[in-house]
Protein backbone atom coordinates (compact mmCIF):
# COMPACT_ATOMS: atom_id res chain seq x y z
CA UNK A 1 0.00 0.00 0.00
CA UNK A 2 1.32 3.46 -0.93
CA UNK A 3 2.28 6.00 1.72
CA UNK A 4 -0.46 8.38 0.51
CA UNK A 5 -3.08 5.82 1.61
CA UNK A 6 -2.05 6.67 5.17
CA UNK A 7 -1.03 10.34 4.90
CA UNK A 8 -4.37 11.35 3.33
CA UNK A 9 -5.98 10.51 6.71
CA UNK A 10 -3.68 12.92 8.61
CA UNK A 11 -5.98 15.93 8.21
CA UNK A 12 -9.05 14.22 9.70
CA UNK A 13 -6.96 12.46 12.37
CA UNK A 14 -5.58 15.86 13.37
CA UNK A 15 -9.06 17.42 13.47
CA UNK A 16 -10.17 14.76 15.95
CA UNK A 17 -6.96 14.52 17.96
CA UNK A 18 -5.92 18.20 18.22
CA UNK A 19 -8.68 19.31 20.65
CA UNK A 20 -7.96 16.25 22.86
CA UNK A 21 -4.23 17.03 22.78
CA UNK A 22 -4.81 20.69 23.63
CA UNK A 23 -7.18 19.79 26.47
CA UNK A 24 -4.75 17.27 27.92
CA UNK A 25 -1.77 19.54 27.35
CA UNK A 26 -3.74 22.17 29.23
CA UNK A 27 -3.91 19.83 32.25
CA UNK A 28 -0.19 19.17 32.02
CA UNK A 29 0.61 22.82 31.41
CA UNK A 30 -1.12 23.70 34.67
CA UNK A 31 0.96 21.04 36.38
CA UNK A 32 4.01 22.59 34.66
CA UNK A 33 3.07 26.07 36.00
CA UNK A 34 2.31 24.56 39.44
CA UNK A 35 5.75 22.97 39.52
CA UNK A 36 7.48 26.21 38.51
CA UNK A 37 5.54 28.19 41.16
CA UNK A 38 6.07 25.57 43.86
CA UNK A 39 9.73 25.17 42.79
CA UNK A 40 10.28 28.81 43.82
CA UNK A 41 9.39 27.80 47.41
CA UNK A 42 12.16 25.14 47.57
CA UNK A 43 13.08 21.58 46.58
CA UNK A 44 11.24 20.07 49.61
CA UNK A 45 7.97 21.70 48.44
CA UNK A 46 8.51 20.48 44.87
CA UNK A 47 9.19 16.95 46.15
CA UNK A 48 6.05 17.17 48.39
CA UNK A 49 3.81 18.01 45.41
CA UNK A 50 5.45 15.11 43.54
CA UNK A 51 4.76 12.69 46.44
CA UNK A 52 1.17 13.90 46.91
CA UNK A 53 0.48 13.68 43.19
CA UNK A 54 1.90 10.16 43.06
CA UNK A 55 -1.15 9.00 45.07
CA UNK A 56 -3.39 11.10 42.84
CA UNK A 57 -1.92 9.67 39.63
CA UNK A 58 -2.79 6.14 40.73
CA UNK A 59 -6.38 7.09 41.57
CA UNK A 60 -6.76 9.19 38.40
CA UNK A 61 -5.46 6.35 36.24
CA UNK A 62 -8.25 4.09 37.53
CA UNK A 63 -10.92 6.76 37.03
CA UNK A 64 -9.75 7.93 33.59
CA UNK A 65 -9.00 4.38 32.43
CA UNK A 66 -12.47 3.18 33.47
CA UNK A 67 -14.20 6.10 31.73
CA UNK A 68 -12.60 5.19 28.36
CA UNK A 69 -15.12 2.32 28.09
CA UNK A 70 -17.77 4.94 27.23
CA UNK A 71 -16.08 6.24 24.03
CA UNK A 72 -16.09 3.08 21.83
CA UNK A 73 -19.68 2.26 22.87
CA UNK A 74 -20.85 5.79 21.92
CA UNK A 75 -18.80 5.73 18.68
CA UNK A 76 -20.33 2.38 17.70
CA UNK A 77 -23.89 3.55 18.54
CA UNK A 78 -23.27 6.81 16.65
CA UNK A 79 -22.16 5.01 13.46
CA UNK A 80 -25.27 2.76 13.78
CA UNK A 81 -27.42 5.90 14.43
CA UNK A 82 -28.88 4.19 17.51
CA UNK A 83 -29.84 6.96 20.00
CA UNK A 84 -31.34 4.64 22.64
CA UNK A 85 -28.19 2.48 22.79
CA UNK A 86 -26.00 5.62 22.92
CA UNK A 87 -27.98 7.29 25.73
CA UNK A 88 -28.02 4.08 27.77
CA UNK A 89 -24.23 3.69 27.37
CA UNK A 90 -23.69 7.31 28.48
CA UNK A 91 -26.09 7.23 31.43
CA UNK A 92 -24.71 4.00 32.88
CA UNK A 93 -21.14 5.14 32.24
CA UNK A 94 -21.75 8.47 34.02
CA UNK A 95 -23.38 6.70 36.98
CA UNK A 96 -20.40 4.36 37.35
CA UNK A 97 -17.92 7.27 36.99
CA UNK A 98 -19.70 9.17 39.80
CA UNK A 99 -19.61 6.16 42.13
CA UNK A 100 -15.96 5.51 41.24
CA UNK A 101 -15.02 9.17 41.86
CA UNK A 102 -16.39 9.01 45.43
CA UNK A 103 -14.68 5.66 46.11
CA UNK A 104 -11.32 6.91 44.79
CA UNK A 105 -11.54 10.05 46.96
CA UNK A 106 -12.10 7.89 50.07
CA UNK A 107 -9.29 5.53 49.05
CA UNK A 108 -6.71 8.33 48.68
CA UNK A 109 -7.93 10.17 51.78
CA UNK A 110 -7.46 7.12 54.02
CA UNK A 111 -4.22 6.00 52.30
CA UNK A 112 -2.23 9.06 53.52
CA UNK A 113 -0.59 7.27 56.51
CA UNK A 114 1.20 5.02 53.96
CA UNK A 115 3.54 7.96 53.29
CA UNK A 116 5.17 7.44 56.69
CA UNK A 117 5.78 3.74 55.90
CA UNK A 118 7.44 4.44 52.53
CA UNK A 119 10.74 5.79 53.90
CA UNK A 120 10.21 9.14 52.16
CA UNK A 121 12.01 12.29 53.46
CA UNK A 122 10.10 13.40 56.67
CA UNK A 123 9.97 17.11 55.70
CA UNK A 124 8.45 16.11 52.35
CA UNK A 125 5.72 13.94 53.94
CA UNK A 126 4.80 16.72 56.38
CA UNK A 127 4.19 19.12 53.51
CA UNK A 128 2.43 16.56 51.26
CA UNK A 129 -0.38 15.49 53.66
CA UNK A 130 -2.39 18.79 53.85
CA UNK A 131 -1.92 19.20 50.09
CA UNK A 132 -3.33 15.72 49.45
CA UNK A 133 -6.43 16.27 51.63
CA UNK A 134 -7.80 18.88 49.23
CA UNK A 135 -6.55 17.42 45.95
CA UNK A 136 -8.08 14.02 46.82
CA UNK A 137 -11.57 15.59 47.01
CA UNK A 138 -11.08 16.98 43.47
CA UNK A 139 -11.15 13.36 42.20
CA UNK A 140 -14.97 13.41 42.37
CA UNK A 141 -15.50 16.24 39.83
CA UNK A 142 -12.53 15.01 37.77
CA UNK A 143 -13.93 11.48 37.19
CA UNK A 144 -17.45 12.87 36.51
CA UNK A 145 -15.86 15.22 33.95
CA UNK A 146 -14.18 12.19 32.36
CA UNK A 147 -17.59 10.55 31.93
CA UNK A 148 -18.85 13.60 30.00
CA UNK A 149 -15.57 13.93 28.10
CA UNK A 150 -15.50 10.32 26.87
CA UNK A 151 -19.15 10.61 25.77
CA UNK A 152 -18.34 13.82 23.87
CA UNK A 153 -15.29 12.16 22.27
CA UNK A 154 -17.43 9.19 21.21
CA UNK A 155 -19.68 11.57 19.23
CA UNK A 156 -16.49 13.01 17.62
CA UNK A 157 -17.19 16.31 19.49
CA UNK A 158 -13.65 16.48 20.84
CA UNK A 159 -13.40 20.29 20.97
CA UNK A 160 -15.94 20.86 23.78
CA UNK A 161 -13.98 19.08 26.53
CA UNK A 162 -11.00 21.14 25.32
CA UNK A 163 -12.92 24.40 25.88
CA UNK A 164 -13.92 23.32 29.39
CA UNK A 165 -10.36 22.29 30.20
CA UNK A 166 -8.87 25.57 28.94
CA UNK A 167 -11.29 27.61 31.09
CA UNK A 168 -10.50 25.46 34.14
CA UNK A 169 -6.77 25.78 33.52
CA UNK A 170 -6.91 29.58 33.32
CA UNK A 171 -8.82 29.67 36.62
CA UNK A 172 -6.33 27.20 38.15
CA UNK A 173 -3.26 29.25 37.17
CA UNK A 174 -4.80 32.51 38.49
CA UNK A 175 -5.88 30.91 41.80
CA UNK A 176 -2.50 29.23 42.21
CA UNK A 177 -0.66 32.52 41.80
CA UNK A 178 -2.96 34.30 44.26
CA UNK A 179 -3.07 31.54 46.91
CA UNK A 180 0.47 30.08 46.75
CA UNK A 181 2.15 33.47 47.15
CA UNK A 182 -0.64 35.38 49.00
CA UNK A 183 -1.39 38.07 46.39
CA UNK A 184 -4.18 40.71 46.43
CA UNK A 185 -4.70 40.45 50.19
CA UNK A 186 -5.15 36.65 50.27
CA UNK A 187 -3.15 34.58 52.79
CA UNK A 188 0.08 32.93 51.60
CA UNK A 189 -0.84 29.23 51.63
CA UNK A 190 2.16 27.67 49.85
CA UNK A 191 1.44 24.28 48.28
CA UNK A 192 -2.01 24.13 49.97
CA UNK A 193 -2.90 27.14 47.77
CA UNK A 194 -2.09 25.02 44.71
CA UNK A 195 -4.48 22.35 46.02
CA UNK A 196 -7.33 24.88 46.39
CA UNK A 197 -6.72 26.04 42.80
CA UNK A 198 -6.98 22.47 41.51
CA UNK A 199 -10.15 21.71 43.50
CA UNK A 200 -12.11 24.81 42.44
CA UNK A 201 -11.07 24.60 38.77
CA UNK A 202 -12.22 20.96 38.48
CA UNK A 203 -15.74 21.82 39.65
CA UNK A 204 -15.83 24.65 37.08
CA UNK A 205 -14.66 22.21 34.39
CA UNK A 206 -17.59 19.79 34.91
CA UNK A 207 -20.20 22.54 35.00
CA UNK A 208 -18.88 24.23 31.86
CA UNK A 209 -18.74 21.02 29.79
CA UNK A 210 -22.31 20.09 30.79
CA UNK A 211 -23.55 23.54 29.72
CA UNK A 212 -21.72 23.25 26.38
CA UNK A 213 -23.16 19.78 25.62
CA UNK A 214 -26.65 20.89 26.75
CA UNK A 215 -26.54 23.79 24.26
CA UNK A 216 -25.70 21.60 21.22
CA UNK A 217 -28.45 19.91 19.20
CA UNK A 218 -26.43 16.70 18.67
CA UNK A 219 -25.79 16.07 22.37
CA UNK A 220 -28.67 17.91 24.12
CA UNK A 221 -31.02 14.92 24.39
CA UNK A 222 -28.22 12.70 25.72
CA UNK A 223 -27.24 14.95 28.66
CA UNK A 224 -30.72 16.10 29.76
CA UNK A 225 -33.58 14.16 31.40
CA UNK A 226 -31.20 11.47 32.65
CA UNK A 227 -33.01 8.98 34.88
CA UNK A 228 -29.86 8.41 36.89
CA UNK A 229 -31.13 5.63 39.17
CA UNK A 230 -33.18 3.68 36.61
CA UNK A 231 -30.46 1.21 35.74
CA UNK A 232 -30.12 -1.84 33.48
CA UNK A 233 -27.95 -4.58 35.01
CA UNK A 234 -26.83 -5.87 31.60
CA UNK A 235 -25.57 -2.44 30.49
CA UNK A 236 -23.84 -1.88 33.85
CA UNK A 237 -22.15 -5.25 33.44
CA UNK A 238 -21.10 -4.44 29.84
CA UNK A 239 -19.46 -1.14 30.86
CA UNK A 240 -17.78 -2.71 33.90
CA UNK A 241 -16.43 -5.55 31.70
CA UNK A 242 -14.98 -2.97 29.28
CA UNK A 243 -14.03 -0.34 31.86
CA UNK A 244 -12.34 -2.47 34.53
CA UNK A 245 -9.62 -3.90 32.20
CA UNK A 246 -9.12 -0.42 30.64
CA UNK A 247 -8.68 1.02 34.14
CA UNK A 248 -6.13 -1.68 34.97
CA UNK A 249 -4.19 -1.01 31.73
CA UNK A 250 -3.81 2.66 32.63
CA UNK A 251 -3.15 1.78 36.27
CA UNK A 252 -0.26 -0.57 35.38
CA UNK A 253 1.41 2.14 33.29
CA UNK A 254 0.81 5.06 35.68
CA UNK A 255 1.78 2.92 38.67
CA UNK A 256 5.26 2.24 37.28
CA UNK A 257 5.81 6.00 36.84
CA UNK A 258 4.52 6.44 40.40
CA UNK A 259 6.91 3.74 41.57
CA UNK A 260 9.66 5.81 39.94
CA UNK A 261 8.64 8.75 42.19
CA UNK A 262 8.80 6.54 45.29
CA UNK A 263 12.07 4.88 44.28
CA UNK A 264 13.64 8.30 43.63
CA UNK A 265 12.38 9.37 47.10
CA UNK A 266 14.55 6.62 48.60
CA UNK A 267 17.55 8.39 47.04
CA UNK A 268 16.64 11.75 48.68
CA UNK A 269 14.63 14.93 48.10
CA UNK A 270 16.83 16.19 45.22
CA UNK A 271 16.54 13.02 43.07
CA UNK A 272 12.78 13.09 43.79
CA UNK A 273 12.51 16.73 42.69
CA UNK A 274 14.58 15.94 39.54
CA UNK A 275 12.31 13.00 38.79
CA UNK A 276 9.29 15.33 39.05
CA UNK A 277 10.83 17.73 36.49
CA UNK A 278 11.59 14.96 33.96
CA UNK A 279 8.17 13.40 34.56
CA UNK A 280 6.37 16.71 34.02
CA UNK A 281 8.19 17.38 30.72
CA UNK A 282 7.59 13.80 29.51
CA UNK A 283 3.90 14.11 30.43
CA UNK A 284 3.51 17.04 28.04
CA UNK A 285 4.77 15.09 25.04
CA UNK A 286 2.74 12.03 26.14
CA UNK A 287 -0.47 14.10 25.91
CA UNK A 288 0.07 14.46 22.14
CA UNK A 289 0.20 10.66 21.86
CA UNK A 290 -2.89 10.45 24.11
CA UNK A 291 -4.79 12.73 21.71
CA UNK A 292 -3.93 10.39 18.84
CA UNK A 293 -4.92 7.43 21.03
CA UNK A 294 -8.41 8.91 21.55
CA UNK A 295 -8.70 9.58 17.79
CA UNK A 296 -7.63 5.96 17.23
CA UNK A 297 -10.32 4.71 19.63
CA UNK A 298 -13.05 6.83 17.97
CA UNK A 299 -12.14 6.00 14.36
CA UNK A 300 -11.62 2.28 14.98
CA UNK A 301 -14.90 2.21 16.96
CA UNK A 302 -16.72 3.85 14.02
CA UNK A 303 -15.27 1.37 11.48
CA UNK A 304 -16.12 -1.55 13.77
CA UNK A 305 -19.74 -0.34 13.86
CA UNK A 306 -19.71 -0.19 10.03
CA UNK A 307 -17.89 -3.58 9.85
CA UNK A 308 -15.30 -2.18 7.42
CA UNK A 309 -12.21 -3.95 8.73
CA UNK A 310 -9.79 -3.23 5.86
CA UNK A 311 -10.53 0.50 6.26
CA UNK A 312 -10.22 0.11 10.04
CA UNK A 313 -6.67 -1.22 9.70
CA UNK A 314 -5.61 1.43 7.16
CA UNK A 315 -6.92 4.27 9.35
CA UNK A 316 -5.26 2.82 12.47
CA UNK A 317 -1.91 2.62 10.65
CA UNK A 318 -2.23 6.26 9.59
CA UNK A 319 -2.52 7.16 13.30
CA UNK A 320 0.47 4.97 14.24
CA UNK A 321 2.54 6.78 11.57
CA UNK A 322 1.48 10.21 12.88
CA UNK A 323 2.47 9.16 16.39
CA UNK A 324 5.94 8.06 15.29
CA UNK A 325 6.52 11.37 13.45
CA UNK A 326 5.56 13.46 16.49
CA UNK A 327 7.56 11.24 18.87
CA UNK A 328 10.70 11.59 16.73
CA UNK A 329 10.44 15.40 16.92
CA UNK A 330 10.02 15.30 20.72
CA UNK A 331 12.94 12.89 21.09
CA UNK A 332 15.18 15.34 19.23
CA UNK A 333 14.00 18.27 21.39
CA UNK A 334 14.72 16.37 24.63
CA UNK A 335 18.11 15.25 23.35
CA UNK A 336 19.20 18.69 22.14
CA UNK A 337 17.89 20.69 25.11
CA UNK A 338 18.25 18.18 27.98
CA UNK A 339 20.55 20.54 29.92
CA UNK A 340 18.46 23.67 29.34
CA UNK A 341 14.85 22.52 29.99
CA UNK A 342 15.26 21.58 33.71
CA UNK A 343 16.59 25.08 34.51
CA UNK A 344 13.08 26.50 33.95
CA UNK A 345 11.91 24.82 37.17
CA UNK A 346 14.37 26.17 39.74
CA UNK A 347 15.55 29.58 40.95
CA UNK A 348 19.31 29.98 40.47
CA UNK A 349 19.14 33.40 42.20
CA UNK A 350 18.20 31.62 45.44
CA UNK A 351 21.65 31.53 47.11
CA UNK A 352 20.37 29.50 50.07
CA UNK A 353 19.22 26.57 47.88
CA UNK A 354 21.78 26.95 45.07
CA UNK A 355 23.61 23.67 45.83
CA UNK A 356 20.32 21.69 45.90
CA UNK A 357 18.99 23.38 42.75
CA UNK A 358 22.21 22.69 40.84
CA UNK A 359 22.09 18.99 41.78
CA UNK A 360 18.40 18.74 40.80
CA UNK A 361 19.07 20.20 37.32
CA UNK A 362 22.07 17.90 36.78
CA UNK A 363 20.03 14.76 37.61
CA UNK A 364 16.98 15.90 35.59
CA UNK A 365 19.16 16.58 32.51
CA UNK A 366 20.36 12.97 32.54
CA UNK A 367 16.79 11.64 32.95
CA UNK A 368 15.67 13.58 29.87
CA UNK A 369 18.13 11.53 27.78
CA UNK A 370 16.26 8.35 28.80
CA UNK A 371 12.95 10.16 28.14
CA UNK A 372 14.19 11.10 24.64
CA UNK A 373 14.79 7.43 23.81
CA UNK A 374 11.40 6.17 25.03
CA UNK A 375 9.32 8.82 23.17
CA UNK A 376 8.69 6.48 20.22
CA UNK A 377 7.83 3.34 22.21
CA UNK A 378 5.59 5.37 24.57
CA UNK A 379 3.73 6.88 21.62
CA UNK A 380 3.24 3.54 19.83
CA UNK A 381 2.00 1.67 22.90
CA UNK A 382 -0.68 4.23 23.82
CA UNK A 383 -1.99 4.73 20.24
CA UNK A 384 -2.18 0.96 19.61
CA UNK A 385 -3.92 0.58 22.97
CA UNK A 386 -6.51 3.16 21.82
CA UNK A 387 -7.09 1.15 18.63
CA UNK A 388 -7.57 -2.05 20.65
CA UNK A 389 -10.11 -0.28 22.90
CA UNK A 390 -11.92 0.82 19.73
CA UNK A 391 -12.13 -2.88 18.84
CA UNK A 392 -13.42 -3.45 22.43
CA UNK A 393 -10.50 -5.82 22.98
CA UNK A 394 -9.45 -5.15 26.56
CA UNK A 395 -8.61 -8.38 28.42
CA UNK A 396 -5.47 -9.54 26.58
CA UNK A 397 -4.04 -5.97 26.41
CA UNK A 398 -4.45 -5.77 30.21
CA UNK A 399 -2.28 -8.88 30.62
CA UNK A 400 0.25 -7.42 28.15
CA UNK A 401 0.52 -4.14 30.08
CA UNK A 402 0.97 -5.99 33.39
CA UNK A 403 3.77 -8.16 31.97
CA UNK A 404 5.49 -5.19 30.29
CA UNK A 405 5.49 -2.79 33.22
CA UNK A 406 5.60 -5.03 36.27
CA UNK A 407 7.38 -8.22 35.22
CA UNK A 408 9.93 -6.43 32.98
CA UNK A 409 10.00 -2.65 33.63
CA UNK A 410 9.76 -2.50 37.44
CA UNK A 411 12.47 -5.11 38.21
CA UNK A 412 14.87 -3.17 35.95
CA UNK A 413 14.00 0.09 37.77
CA UNK A 414 14.43 -1.61 41.15
CA UNK A 415 17.84 -3.17 40.45
CA UNK A 416 19.37 -0.37 38.41
CA UNK A 417 17.82 2.45 40.47
CA UNK A 418 19.82 1.79 43.63
CA UNK A 419 22.38 4.36 44.74
CA UNK A 420 25.25 1.92 44.19
CA UNK A 421 24.02 1.20 40.62
CA UNK A 422 22.76 3.97 38.27
CA UNK A 423 20.51 5.85 40.73
CA UNK A 424 17.72 7.95 39.14
CA UNK A 425 18.93 7.14 35.61
CA UNK A 426 18.60 3.41 36.37
CA UNK A 427 14.97 3.95 37.44
CA UNK A 428 14.25 5.53 34.06
CA UNK A 429 15.99 2.71 32.18
CA UNK A 430 13.31 0.48 33.73
CA UNK A 431 10.59 2.78 32.34
CA UNK A 432 12.22 2.53 28.90
CA UNK A 433 12.27 -1.30 29.10
CA UNK A 434 8.59 -1.48 30.13
CA UNK A 435 7.30 0.94 27.49
CA UNK A 436 9.29 -0.70 24.68
CA UNK A 437 8.00 -4.18 25.59
CA UNK A 438 4.41 -2.91 25.72
CA UNK A 439 4.75 -1.23 22.30
CA UNK A 440 5.95 -4.44 20.62
CA UNK A 441 3.44 -6.81 22.27
CA UNK A 442 0.39 -4.54 21.79
CA UNK A 443 1.25 -4.04 18.12
CA UNK A 444 1.50 -7.85 17.64
CA UNK A 445 -1.96 -8.19 19.24
CA UNK A 446 -3.51 -5.50 17.00
CA UNK A 447 -1.90 -6.96 13.87
CA UNK A 448 -3.24 -10.44 14.70
CA UNK A 449 -6.82 -9.26 15.41
CA UNK A 450 -7.18 -7.01 12.35
CA UNK A 451 -5.78 -9.61 9.95
CA UNK A 452 -8.26 -12.11 11.40
CA UNK A 453 -11.19 -9.66 10.92
CA UNK A 454 -10.13 -8.88 7.33
CA UNK A 455 -10.00 -12.61 6.47
CA UNK A 456 -13.55 -12.97 7.84
CA UNK A 457 -14.69 -9.96 5.78
CA UNK A 458 -13.12 -11.37 2.59
CA UNK A 459 -14.73 -14.82 3.13
CA UNK A 460 -18.17 -13.24 3.71
CA UNK A 461 -17.84 -11.06 0.58
CA UNK A 462 -16.76 -13.96 -1.65
CA UNK A 463 -19.44 -16.38 -0.41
Amino acid sequence: MQLTAYTKEFKYNWRLAAPVMLGMLGHTFVSFVDNIMVGQLGTAELAAVSLGNSFMFIAMSLGIGFSTAITPLIAEADSEQNFIKGKSSFKHGLFLCTVLGVLLFLLVFFAKPLMYLMKQPPEVVQLAIPYLDLVAFSLIPLVIFQGFKQFSDGLSMTKYPMYATILANVINVILNYILIFGKFGFPELGIVGAAYGTLISRFVMVGHLWLLLKSKEVSKDFVTNIKFFVLDKLMLKKIINLGAPSAMQMFFEVAIFTAAIWLSGLLGKNPQAANQIALNLSSMTFMVAMGLSVASMIRVGNQKGLQKYFELRRIAFSLFLMGILFATIFALIFFLFHKILPKIYVDFDDVKNLTDNTEVVKIAAKLLLAAAVFQISDSIQVIVLGALRGLQDVKIPTIITFISYWLIGFPVSWFLGKEEAYGSFGIWLGLLAGLSTAAVLLYIRFNYLTNKLIKTEVLETSS
